[in-house]
């Protein structure tokens, strides 16, 4: 047969049974950060500001997600509307096309002549060999 005893047995259904609780411990809480905290030895928590404190609900435990928010402070625009301000930015885009074009036509000009410079002056020993020669 089985060579534990049965006290063995026992000894493993106990300690799989404690390992049992301490897992199922663990998901309820943070028991270890809690005790630090407690002592004295976890980080200490700061005050919440003013603003957030002002700004934020007391209660976050739920957020409704289905409800809409607030409507609009303006009406959306009507159909004569959307087409006016279409017909402006298509305005803006061909007065945009129109100076891009200018300034094209400006960059592709070709530069310009280089400064003249006055004529360097002759090294006299260069023009006594030269006329020597001659």
């Amino acid at each position: 047969m089985s060579s534990i005893s049965l006290s063995g047995r026992k000894a493993i259904l106990r300690s799989g049974a404690a390992l049992c609780l301490a897992v199922l411990a663990g998901c309820s809480g943070n028991a270890a950060g809690d005790f630090v905290r407690s002592t004295g030895f976890g980080p200490t928590t700061a005050a919440t500001p003013g603003f957030v404190a002002s700004t934020r609900p007391k209660d976050v435990d739920f957020i409704p997600i289905q409800d809409p928010g607030p409507g609009r402070p303006t009406p959306a625009k009507t159909v004569d509307q959307v087409k006016a301000v279409e017909a402006e930015m298509d305005a803006v885009r061909e007065r945009n096309a129109a100076a891009g074009a200018v300034a094209a036509q400006a960059g592709g000009t070709p530069p310009p002549d280089p400064a003249l410079t006055p004529a360097k002056k002759r090294n006299p020993k260069a023009s006594n060999a030269t006329q020597s020669s001659n």
